[in-house]
């Protein structure tokens, strides 16, 4: 297009998406687009009597624009603020909160629509945004400070994607407390990720020294007794690590504190001659005051580490005790003092603490482990420690900041093994939950496999790394080489409850479901207080084992915790329907179709095809049907004398294209050619795969869905349907009924 028949204008731009929409989506479709809808009618009106228009909705984000700054960002302002007063009254987890990006810049005007770097811009903005916050760019900032009863926090310039030049953004301070804290132009690497907080604040604790900083005195304890630990002590040396305080003063370096104590953990798990509790049941004690005594007995241990990290500009200070719980006496206390570019050694020097006041023997493969420096980048290692302690789960944003955070870490340091690694673990998540807006399958899959290689390219000894090789090879039905690939990780990281976990994962899927009982009971012993996830784990183990009241109590556990978790209620439905409890297994059936209504057996046993024993998958499938679950999405049940045969499928199939609708009314277009070559397409996705007809339904395969396996569905003709109306033909996938016509 020439330049001079573009038209241009400069406009306040604000970008409004909702945050974590895949996670609440997929816990309550039917409330969260209820809330959805709400929230687009209250953004909608505060932008029109705002004097600002909206521009367009693409999903669950808006985009608007104004004439005036001010005003574009006193309604982004009264939008959060009426949005958290409508929020007050739902629990966190079930609260639909956006994030804001406002930007005063020049877009392209067509057609009513609004294009160009400003739009992008303003998305960006978006992204860096707090959940429920605003986040404006510079020239936002300068049009509107002293104008608004807000305040504003710079947060420097920042580097956004798909944009040539950094963006200098500003938090906006909801509550009217004035922080506009410049952030030090001066800060390159690692000091530019940290807040201005922390340069402005704890820099003048670093001008005052250190002499005033928190520190142990070392006080005996009351002694723990061993008759009532929950679990029986280990017949080596065990040690709890409790979360370091972060005595920053700056809950933006909880990371970095949380970071540590984790770093401390894995290298004490490498130890063979020492017993050590996983993260995840030390980490329940966080921002608690709790006594070292029940600490001890709850965990089953004799030892326990504490201590406290504080971040001041480049100079770290680590204060850390080592108790004996059942005497109550410290077996050492001391501070380390040293520059952040010295981390690791420091890191160091508290593990040999450790080593020798438990005089433990290490092997030469241990002692070389623990040598081993991560990385020498430290801002490569920040990003690796904000991906590590992101608790992502399994929604596509959370899934999409983590690689990116991975990626920032392995550009930065091409040779940082544990950040491969990292990254590979969660592209095995991607693939495995089909999470497509991140990324494709078959490249999720691809980039899985890449990573964990890479990993082991650079530490052959990376346990992290031969876990996720292991997970990736079960799903690809190489079981023996899976089951070699996670006996490795556990062999090189002993205490490593994951690993366990993995290997009893494998075992399960390989049809050996005892040993993945005893695999799991070490997990279990390692972490006595796991996150739910891992009893909906065991419970699954054990009900594969036969051992139907054993996994009852498991999931039953993770229901409480997890109470709207459709796995759960889809595990708790076989354990019943297995005890004979059947109007349970059907309530339960129930609760997971209210999350997922569309799930049914079909396509069950297609996502659960990697059992390397038919029986296995037959169990669960079994198990499922005898609970209620339907046979095909939303218990349709096509008429037989409606269904088409193989000729009537051939005709109505190649060399066709069909025109229709999901259930959803999203609209579709499929072309079959005459040799069975598949293009699909609607709003969200282009897929090209490979069509048949066997046993009277048409078959489709494509690579970047389902993790590339075949599906067959039947075809139906609509007795009500029209050409006009697209319905004509009713098609009962795996996964959806949808209905079309054959276009002329």
């Amino acid at each position: 297009m020439a330049e001079e028949n573009v038209t241009r204008k400069l406009t306040a731009i604000l970008y409004a998406d909702v945050a974590g929409y895949s996670r609440l989506t997929g816990e309550d479709e039917v409330s969260t687009h209820k809330q959805l809808s709400a929230g687009l009618d209250l953004i909608s009106q505060r932008v029109e009597g705002s004097g600002g228009r909206v521009v367009h909705y693409a999903g669950d984000a808006v985009l608007a624009d104004f004439g005036s700054v001010v005003a574009a960002v006193d309604c982004a302002v009264r939008i959060q603020r009426q949005l958290a007063e409508n929020n007050a009254e739902l629990p966190d987890d079930k609260r639909l909160q956006f994030r804001i990006g406002v930007n005063l810049g020049e877009v392209i005007v067509d057609r009513d629509d609004i294009y160009g770097d400003g739009v992008n811009v303003a998305a960006r903005l978006e992204s860096l945004a707090d959940v429920g916050g605003v986040c404006v760019s510079a020239s936002v900032f300068d049009q509107v400070k002293g104008k608004l009863d807000v305040g504003f926090q710079d947060m420097g310039a920042q580097e956004v994607k798909n944009i040539a030049e950094p963006v200098r953004a500003y938090r906006v301070a909801l509550d009217g407390a004035i922080k506009n804290l410049a952030a030090d132009a001066k800060n390159k690497g690692w000091q530019r990720r940290q807040r201005a907080a922390v340069a402005a604040g704890l820099g003048l604790v670093a001008i005052a020294g250190f002499a005033t900083w928190w520190q142990f005195v070392p006080m005996d304890v009351e002694p723990a007794s061993v008759e009532r630990m929950a679990l029986p002590l280990p017949d080596k040396p065990s040690i709890a690590v409790l979360p370091f305080v972060n005595m920053s003063g700056d809950p933006e370096q909880e990371y970095f504190a949380d970071g540590m104590t984790e770093d401390l953990i894995t290298d004490l798990s490498k130890i063979s001659g020492l017993f050590v509790i996983a993260r995840s049941s030390t980490f329940t004690y966080k921002g608690r005051s709790v006594k070292v005594r029940e600490v001890a007995e709850e965990l089953g241990v004799r030892y326990v580490l504490e201590g406290s990290v504080r971040l001041a500009g480049d100079q770290v200070r680590i204060n850390a005790q080592l108790i004996d719980a059942t005497t109550g006496g410290h077996l050492w206390a001391d501070r380390y003092d040293g520059s952040l570019a010295n981390i690791f050694p420091l890191q160091d020097k508290v593990t040999e603490k450790i080593v020798a006041a438990l005089a433990l023997n290490l092997t030469d493969s241990e002692q070389a482990q623990l040598r081993r420096k991560p990385t020498d980048n430290l801002e490569a290692y920040d990003y690796y420690l904000r991906a590590k302690q992101g608790t992502y789960g399994y929604d596509g944003e959370g899934l999409a900041d983590a690689l990116s955070l991975y990626e920032k870490a392995v550009a930065l340091d091409p040779k940082f093994a544990d950040a491969y690694a990292g990254y590979a673990r969660v592209a095995v998540d991607v693939w495995r939950l089909d999470v497509d807006s991140v990324l494709p399958g078959p490249v999720a899959r691809k980039r899985a496999y890449e990573a964990a290689a890479q990993a082991l390219a650079l530490d052959a000894n990376n346990p992290g790394a031969y876990s996720v090789l292991g997970m990736l090879q079960m799903v690809d039905s190489r079981y023996d080489e899976a089951i070699t690939s996670v006996k490795k990780a556990v062999s090189l990281d002993p205490n490593n409850a994951e690993a366990y976990i993995n290997l009893a994962l494998v075992l399960t899927h390989s049809g050996r479901p005892t040993e993945a009982v005893a695999a799991m009971e070490t997990a279990l012993r390692l972490n006595p207080r796991p996150p739910p996830g891992v009893n909906l784990l065991s419970g699954f183990i054990l009900f594969m084992d036969r051992q139907y009241e054993r996994a009852t109590e498991q999931l039953e556990k993770a229901r409480e915790a997890m109470p709207t978790n459709a796995a759960v209620h889809e595990q708790l439905a076989m354990a019943y329907a297995q005890l004979g409890r059947l109007d349970e297994a059907r309530a339960e059936v129930n609760e997971m179709l209210k999350k997922r209504p569309w799930v049914n057996l079909a396509y069950l046993r297609l996502f659960y095809a990697y059992h390397k024993r038919p029986e296995d998958l037959d169990h669960r499938i079994e198990a499922l049907r005898k609970a209620g679950m339907p046979k095909w999405p939303f218990g349709y049940e096509g008429r037989a004398e409606d269904r088409l045969d193989t000729d009537a499928i051939k005709a109505v199939a190649f060399g066709r294209t069909w025109k229709g609708y999901g259930g959803d009314g999203v609209p579709f277009v499929k072309q079959i050619s005459e040799d069975g070559t598949v293009s699909y397409r609607d709003p969200s996705h282009y897929l090209s795969g490979f069509a048949s007809v066997e046993r009277g339904m048409i078959c489709q395969k494509y690579a970047a869905f389902l993790m590339g396996r075949k599906y067959c569905s039947h075809l139906y003709r609509n007795p009500n349907g029209t050409p006009e109306e697209r319905n004509e033909y009713i098609i009962v996938s795996v996964f959806r009924i949808a209905y079309f016509s054959v276009a002329k």
